[in-house]
C-alpha cells in the first residue's frame, strides 16, 4: 500500500512539474496578454498541486519528526496558495478572454 502510494505521489509530482515547465515556456513565448495570463495562471497551479503532494509525501509516508511536519506544512501552504492564487487569476483571464471576442 505504502509502495502503491509513494509511485502514484511520485507520478503526480513529475507530471505536474512537467506541465509547469511547459505552461512556463508557453507563457513566456506568447505575445497575447491574456494568454500569457492563461498560461501564467496554469502554471501556478500545477506548481500548487506538485507542493501539496511534495507535502503530502513528507507528511504521510516518512516518519513524523518535527521537522518533516514543518516542512511539510510549509509546502501545503505555499501550495494551497499557489492554487488559489492560479485558479483565481485563471478564472480572470477567461472572462477577459471570452470578452475580447
Amino acid at each position: 500500500m505504502i509502495n502503491a502510494l509513494q509511485w502514484i505521489f511520485g507520478l503526480i509530482v513529475v507530471a505536474t512539474s512537467v506541465l509547469s515547465v511547459y505552461f512556463s515556456y508557453r507563457s513566456r513565448r506568447s505575445a497575447d496578454p491574456v494568454l500569457r495570463g492563461l498560461y501564467g495562471a496554469r502554471m501556478n497551479m500545477c506548481i500548487g498541486v506538485t507542493l501539496i503532494f511534495l507535502a503530502l509525501i513528507q507528511m504521510v509516508l516518512f516518519s513524523g519528526s518535527t521537522l518533516r511536519v514543518i516542512v511539510g506544512s510549509l509546502f501545503m501552504l505555499l501550495g494551497l496558495f499557489n492554487l488559489f492564487a492560479g485558479m483565481r487569476n485563471h478564472s480572470h483571464f477567461t472572462k477577459r478572454r471570452s470578452s475580447a471576442r
